[in-house]
């Protein structure tokens, strides 16, 4: 199974089942035979920047943290999840690969999210090139928007 996959199906564990530790989160995903390790879940955790929140049934349990998209039509954010290949930053730049022909419909719904840390978007045919105030700024947004994909 790819990296992709297997964080996909994470975000599913995570949003269908109280989850709060490592060890339960490993158990899980090899209970789908996928033989995973616990640093490996570790390191899916922090990329997908879940965070822990109250439960109902358990103390504590991981959550995605969203972005502010409530204000966009899910269409829209399923066609992000859709057209987007990939999502990367370095430096203050975040560059998003697309299908072919899509970037503008990507830096549409990346414009429409408001983030603040965004300066701005440019996009060609299949690239997006969205500016960020720092560095850092970046690294943040990119975490975000990767948890997009869950």
């Amino acid at each position: 199974m790819l990296k992709r996959d297997r964080q996909q199906l994470i975000c599913k564990l995570v949003k269908e089942k109280e989850i709060s530790t490592q060890e339960e989160l490993t158990a899980e995903l090899n209970a789908f035979d996928l033989n995973v390790s616990q640093a490996t879940v570790s390191r899916d955790i922090c990329e997908l920047s879940l965070i822990k929140v109250g439960g109902t049934q358990k103390k504590i349990k991981y959550a995605i943290r969203s972005l502010h998209t409530d204000s966009i039509p899910e269409n829209l954010i399923e066609m992000f999840k859709t057209i987007t290949i990939s999502i990367e930053s370095v430096n203050n730049l975040i560059v998003i690969k697309t299908s072919s022909g899509n970037a503008n419909s990507a830096a549409a719904v990346l414009d429409k999210m408001s983030i603040p840390e965004i300066l701005g978007t440019i996009a060609g045919d299949d690239t997006v090139l969205a500016i960020t105030k720092a560095n850092s700024d970046a690294e943040s947004v990119v975490k975000s928007l990767r948890k997009i994909k869950c």
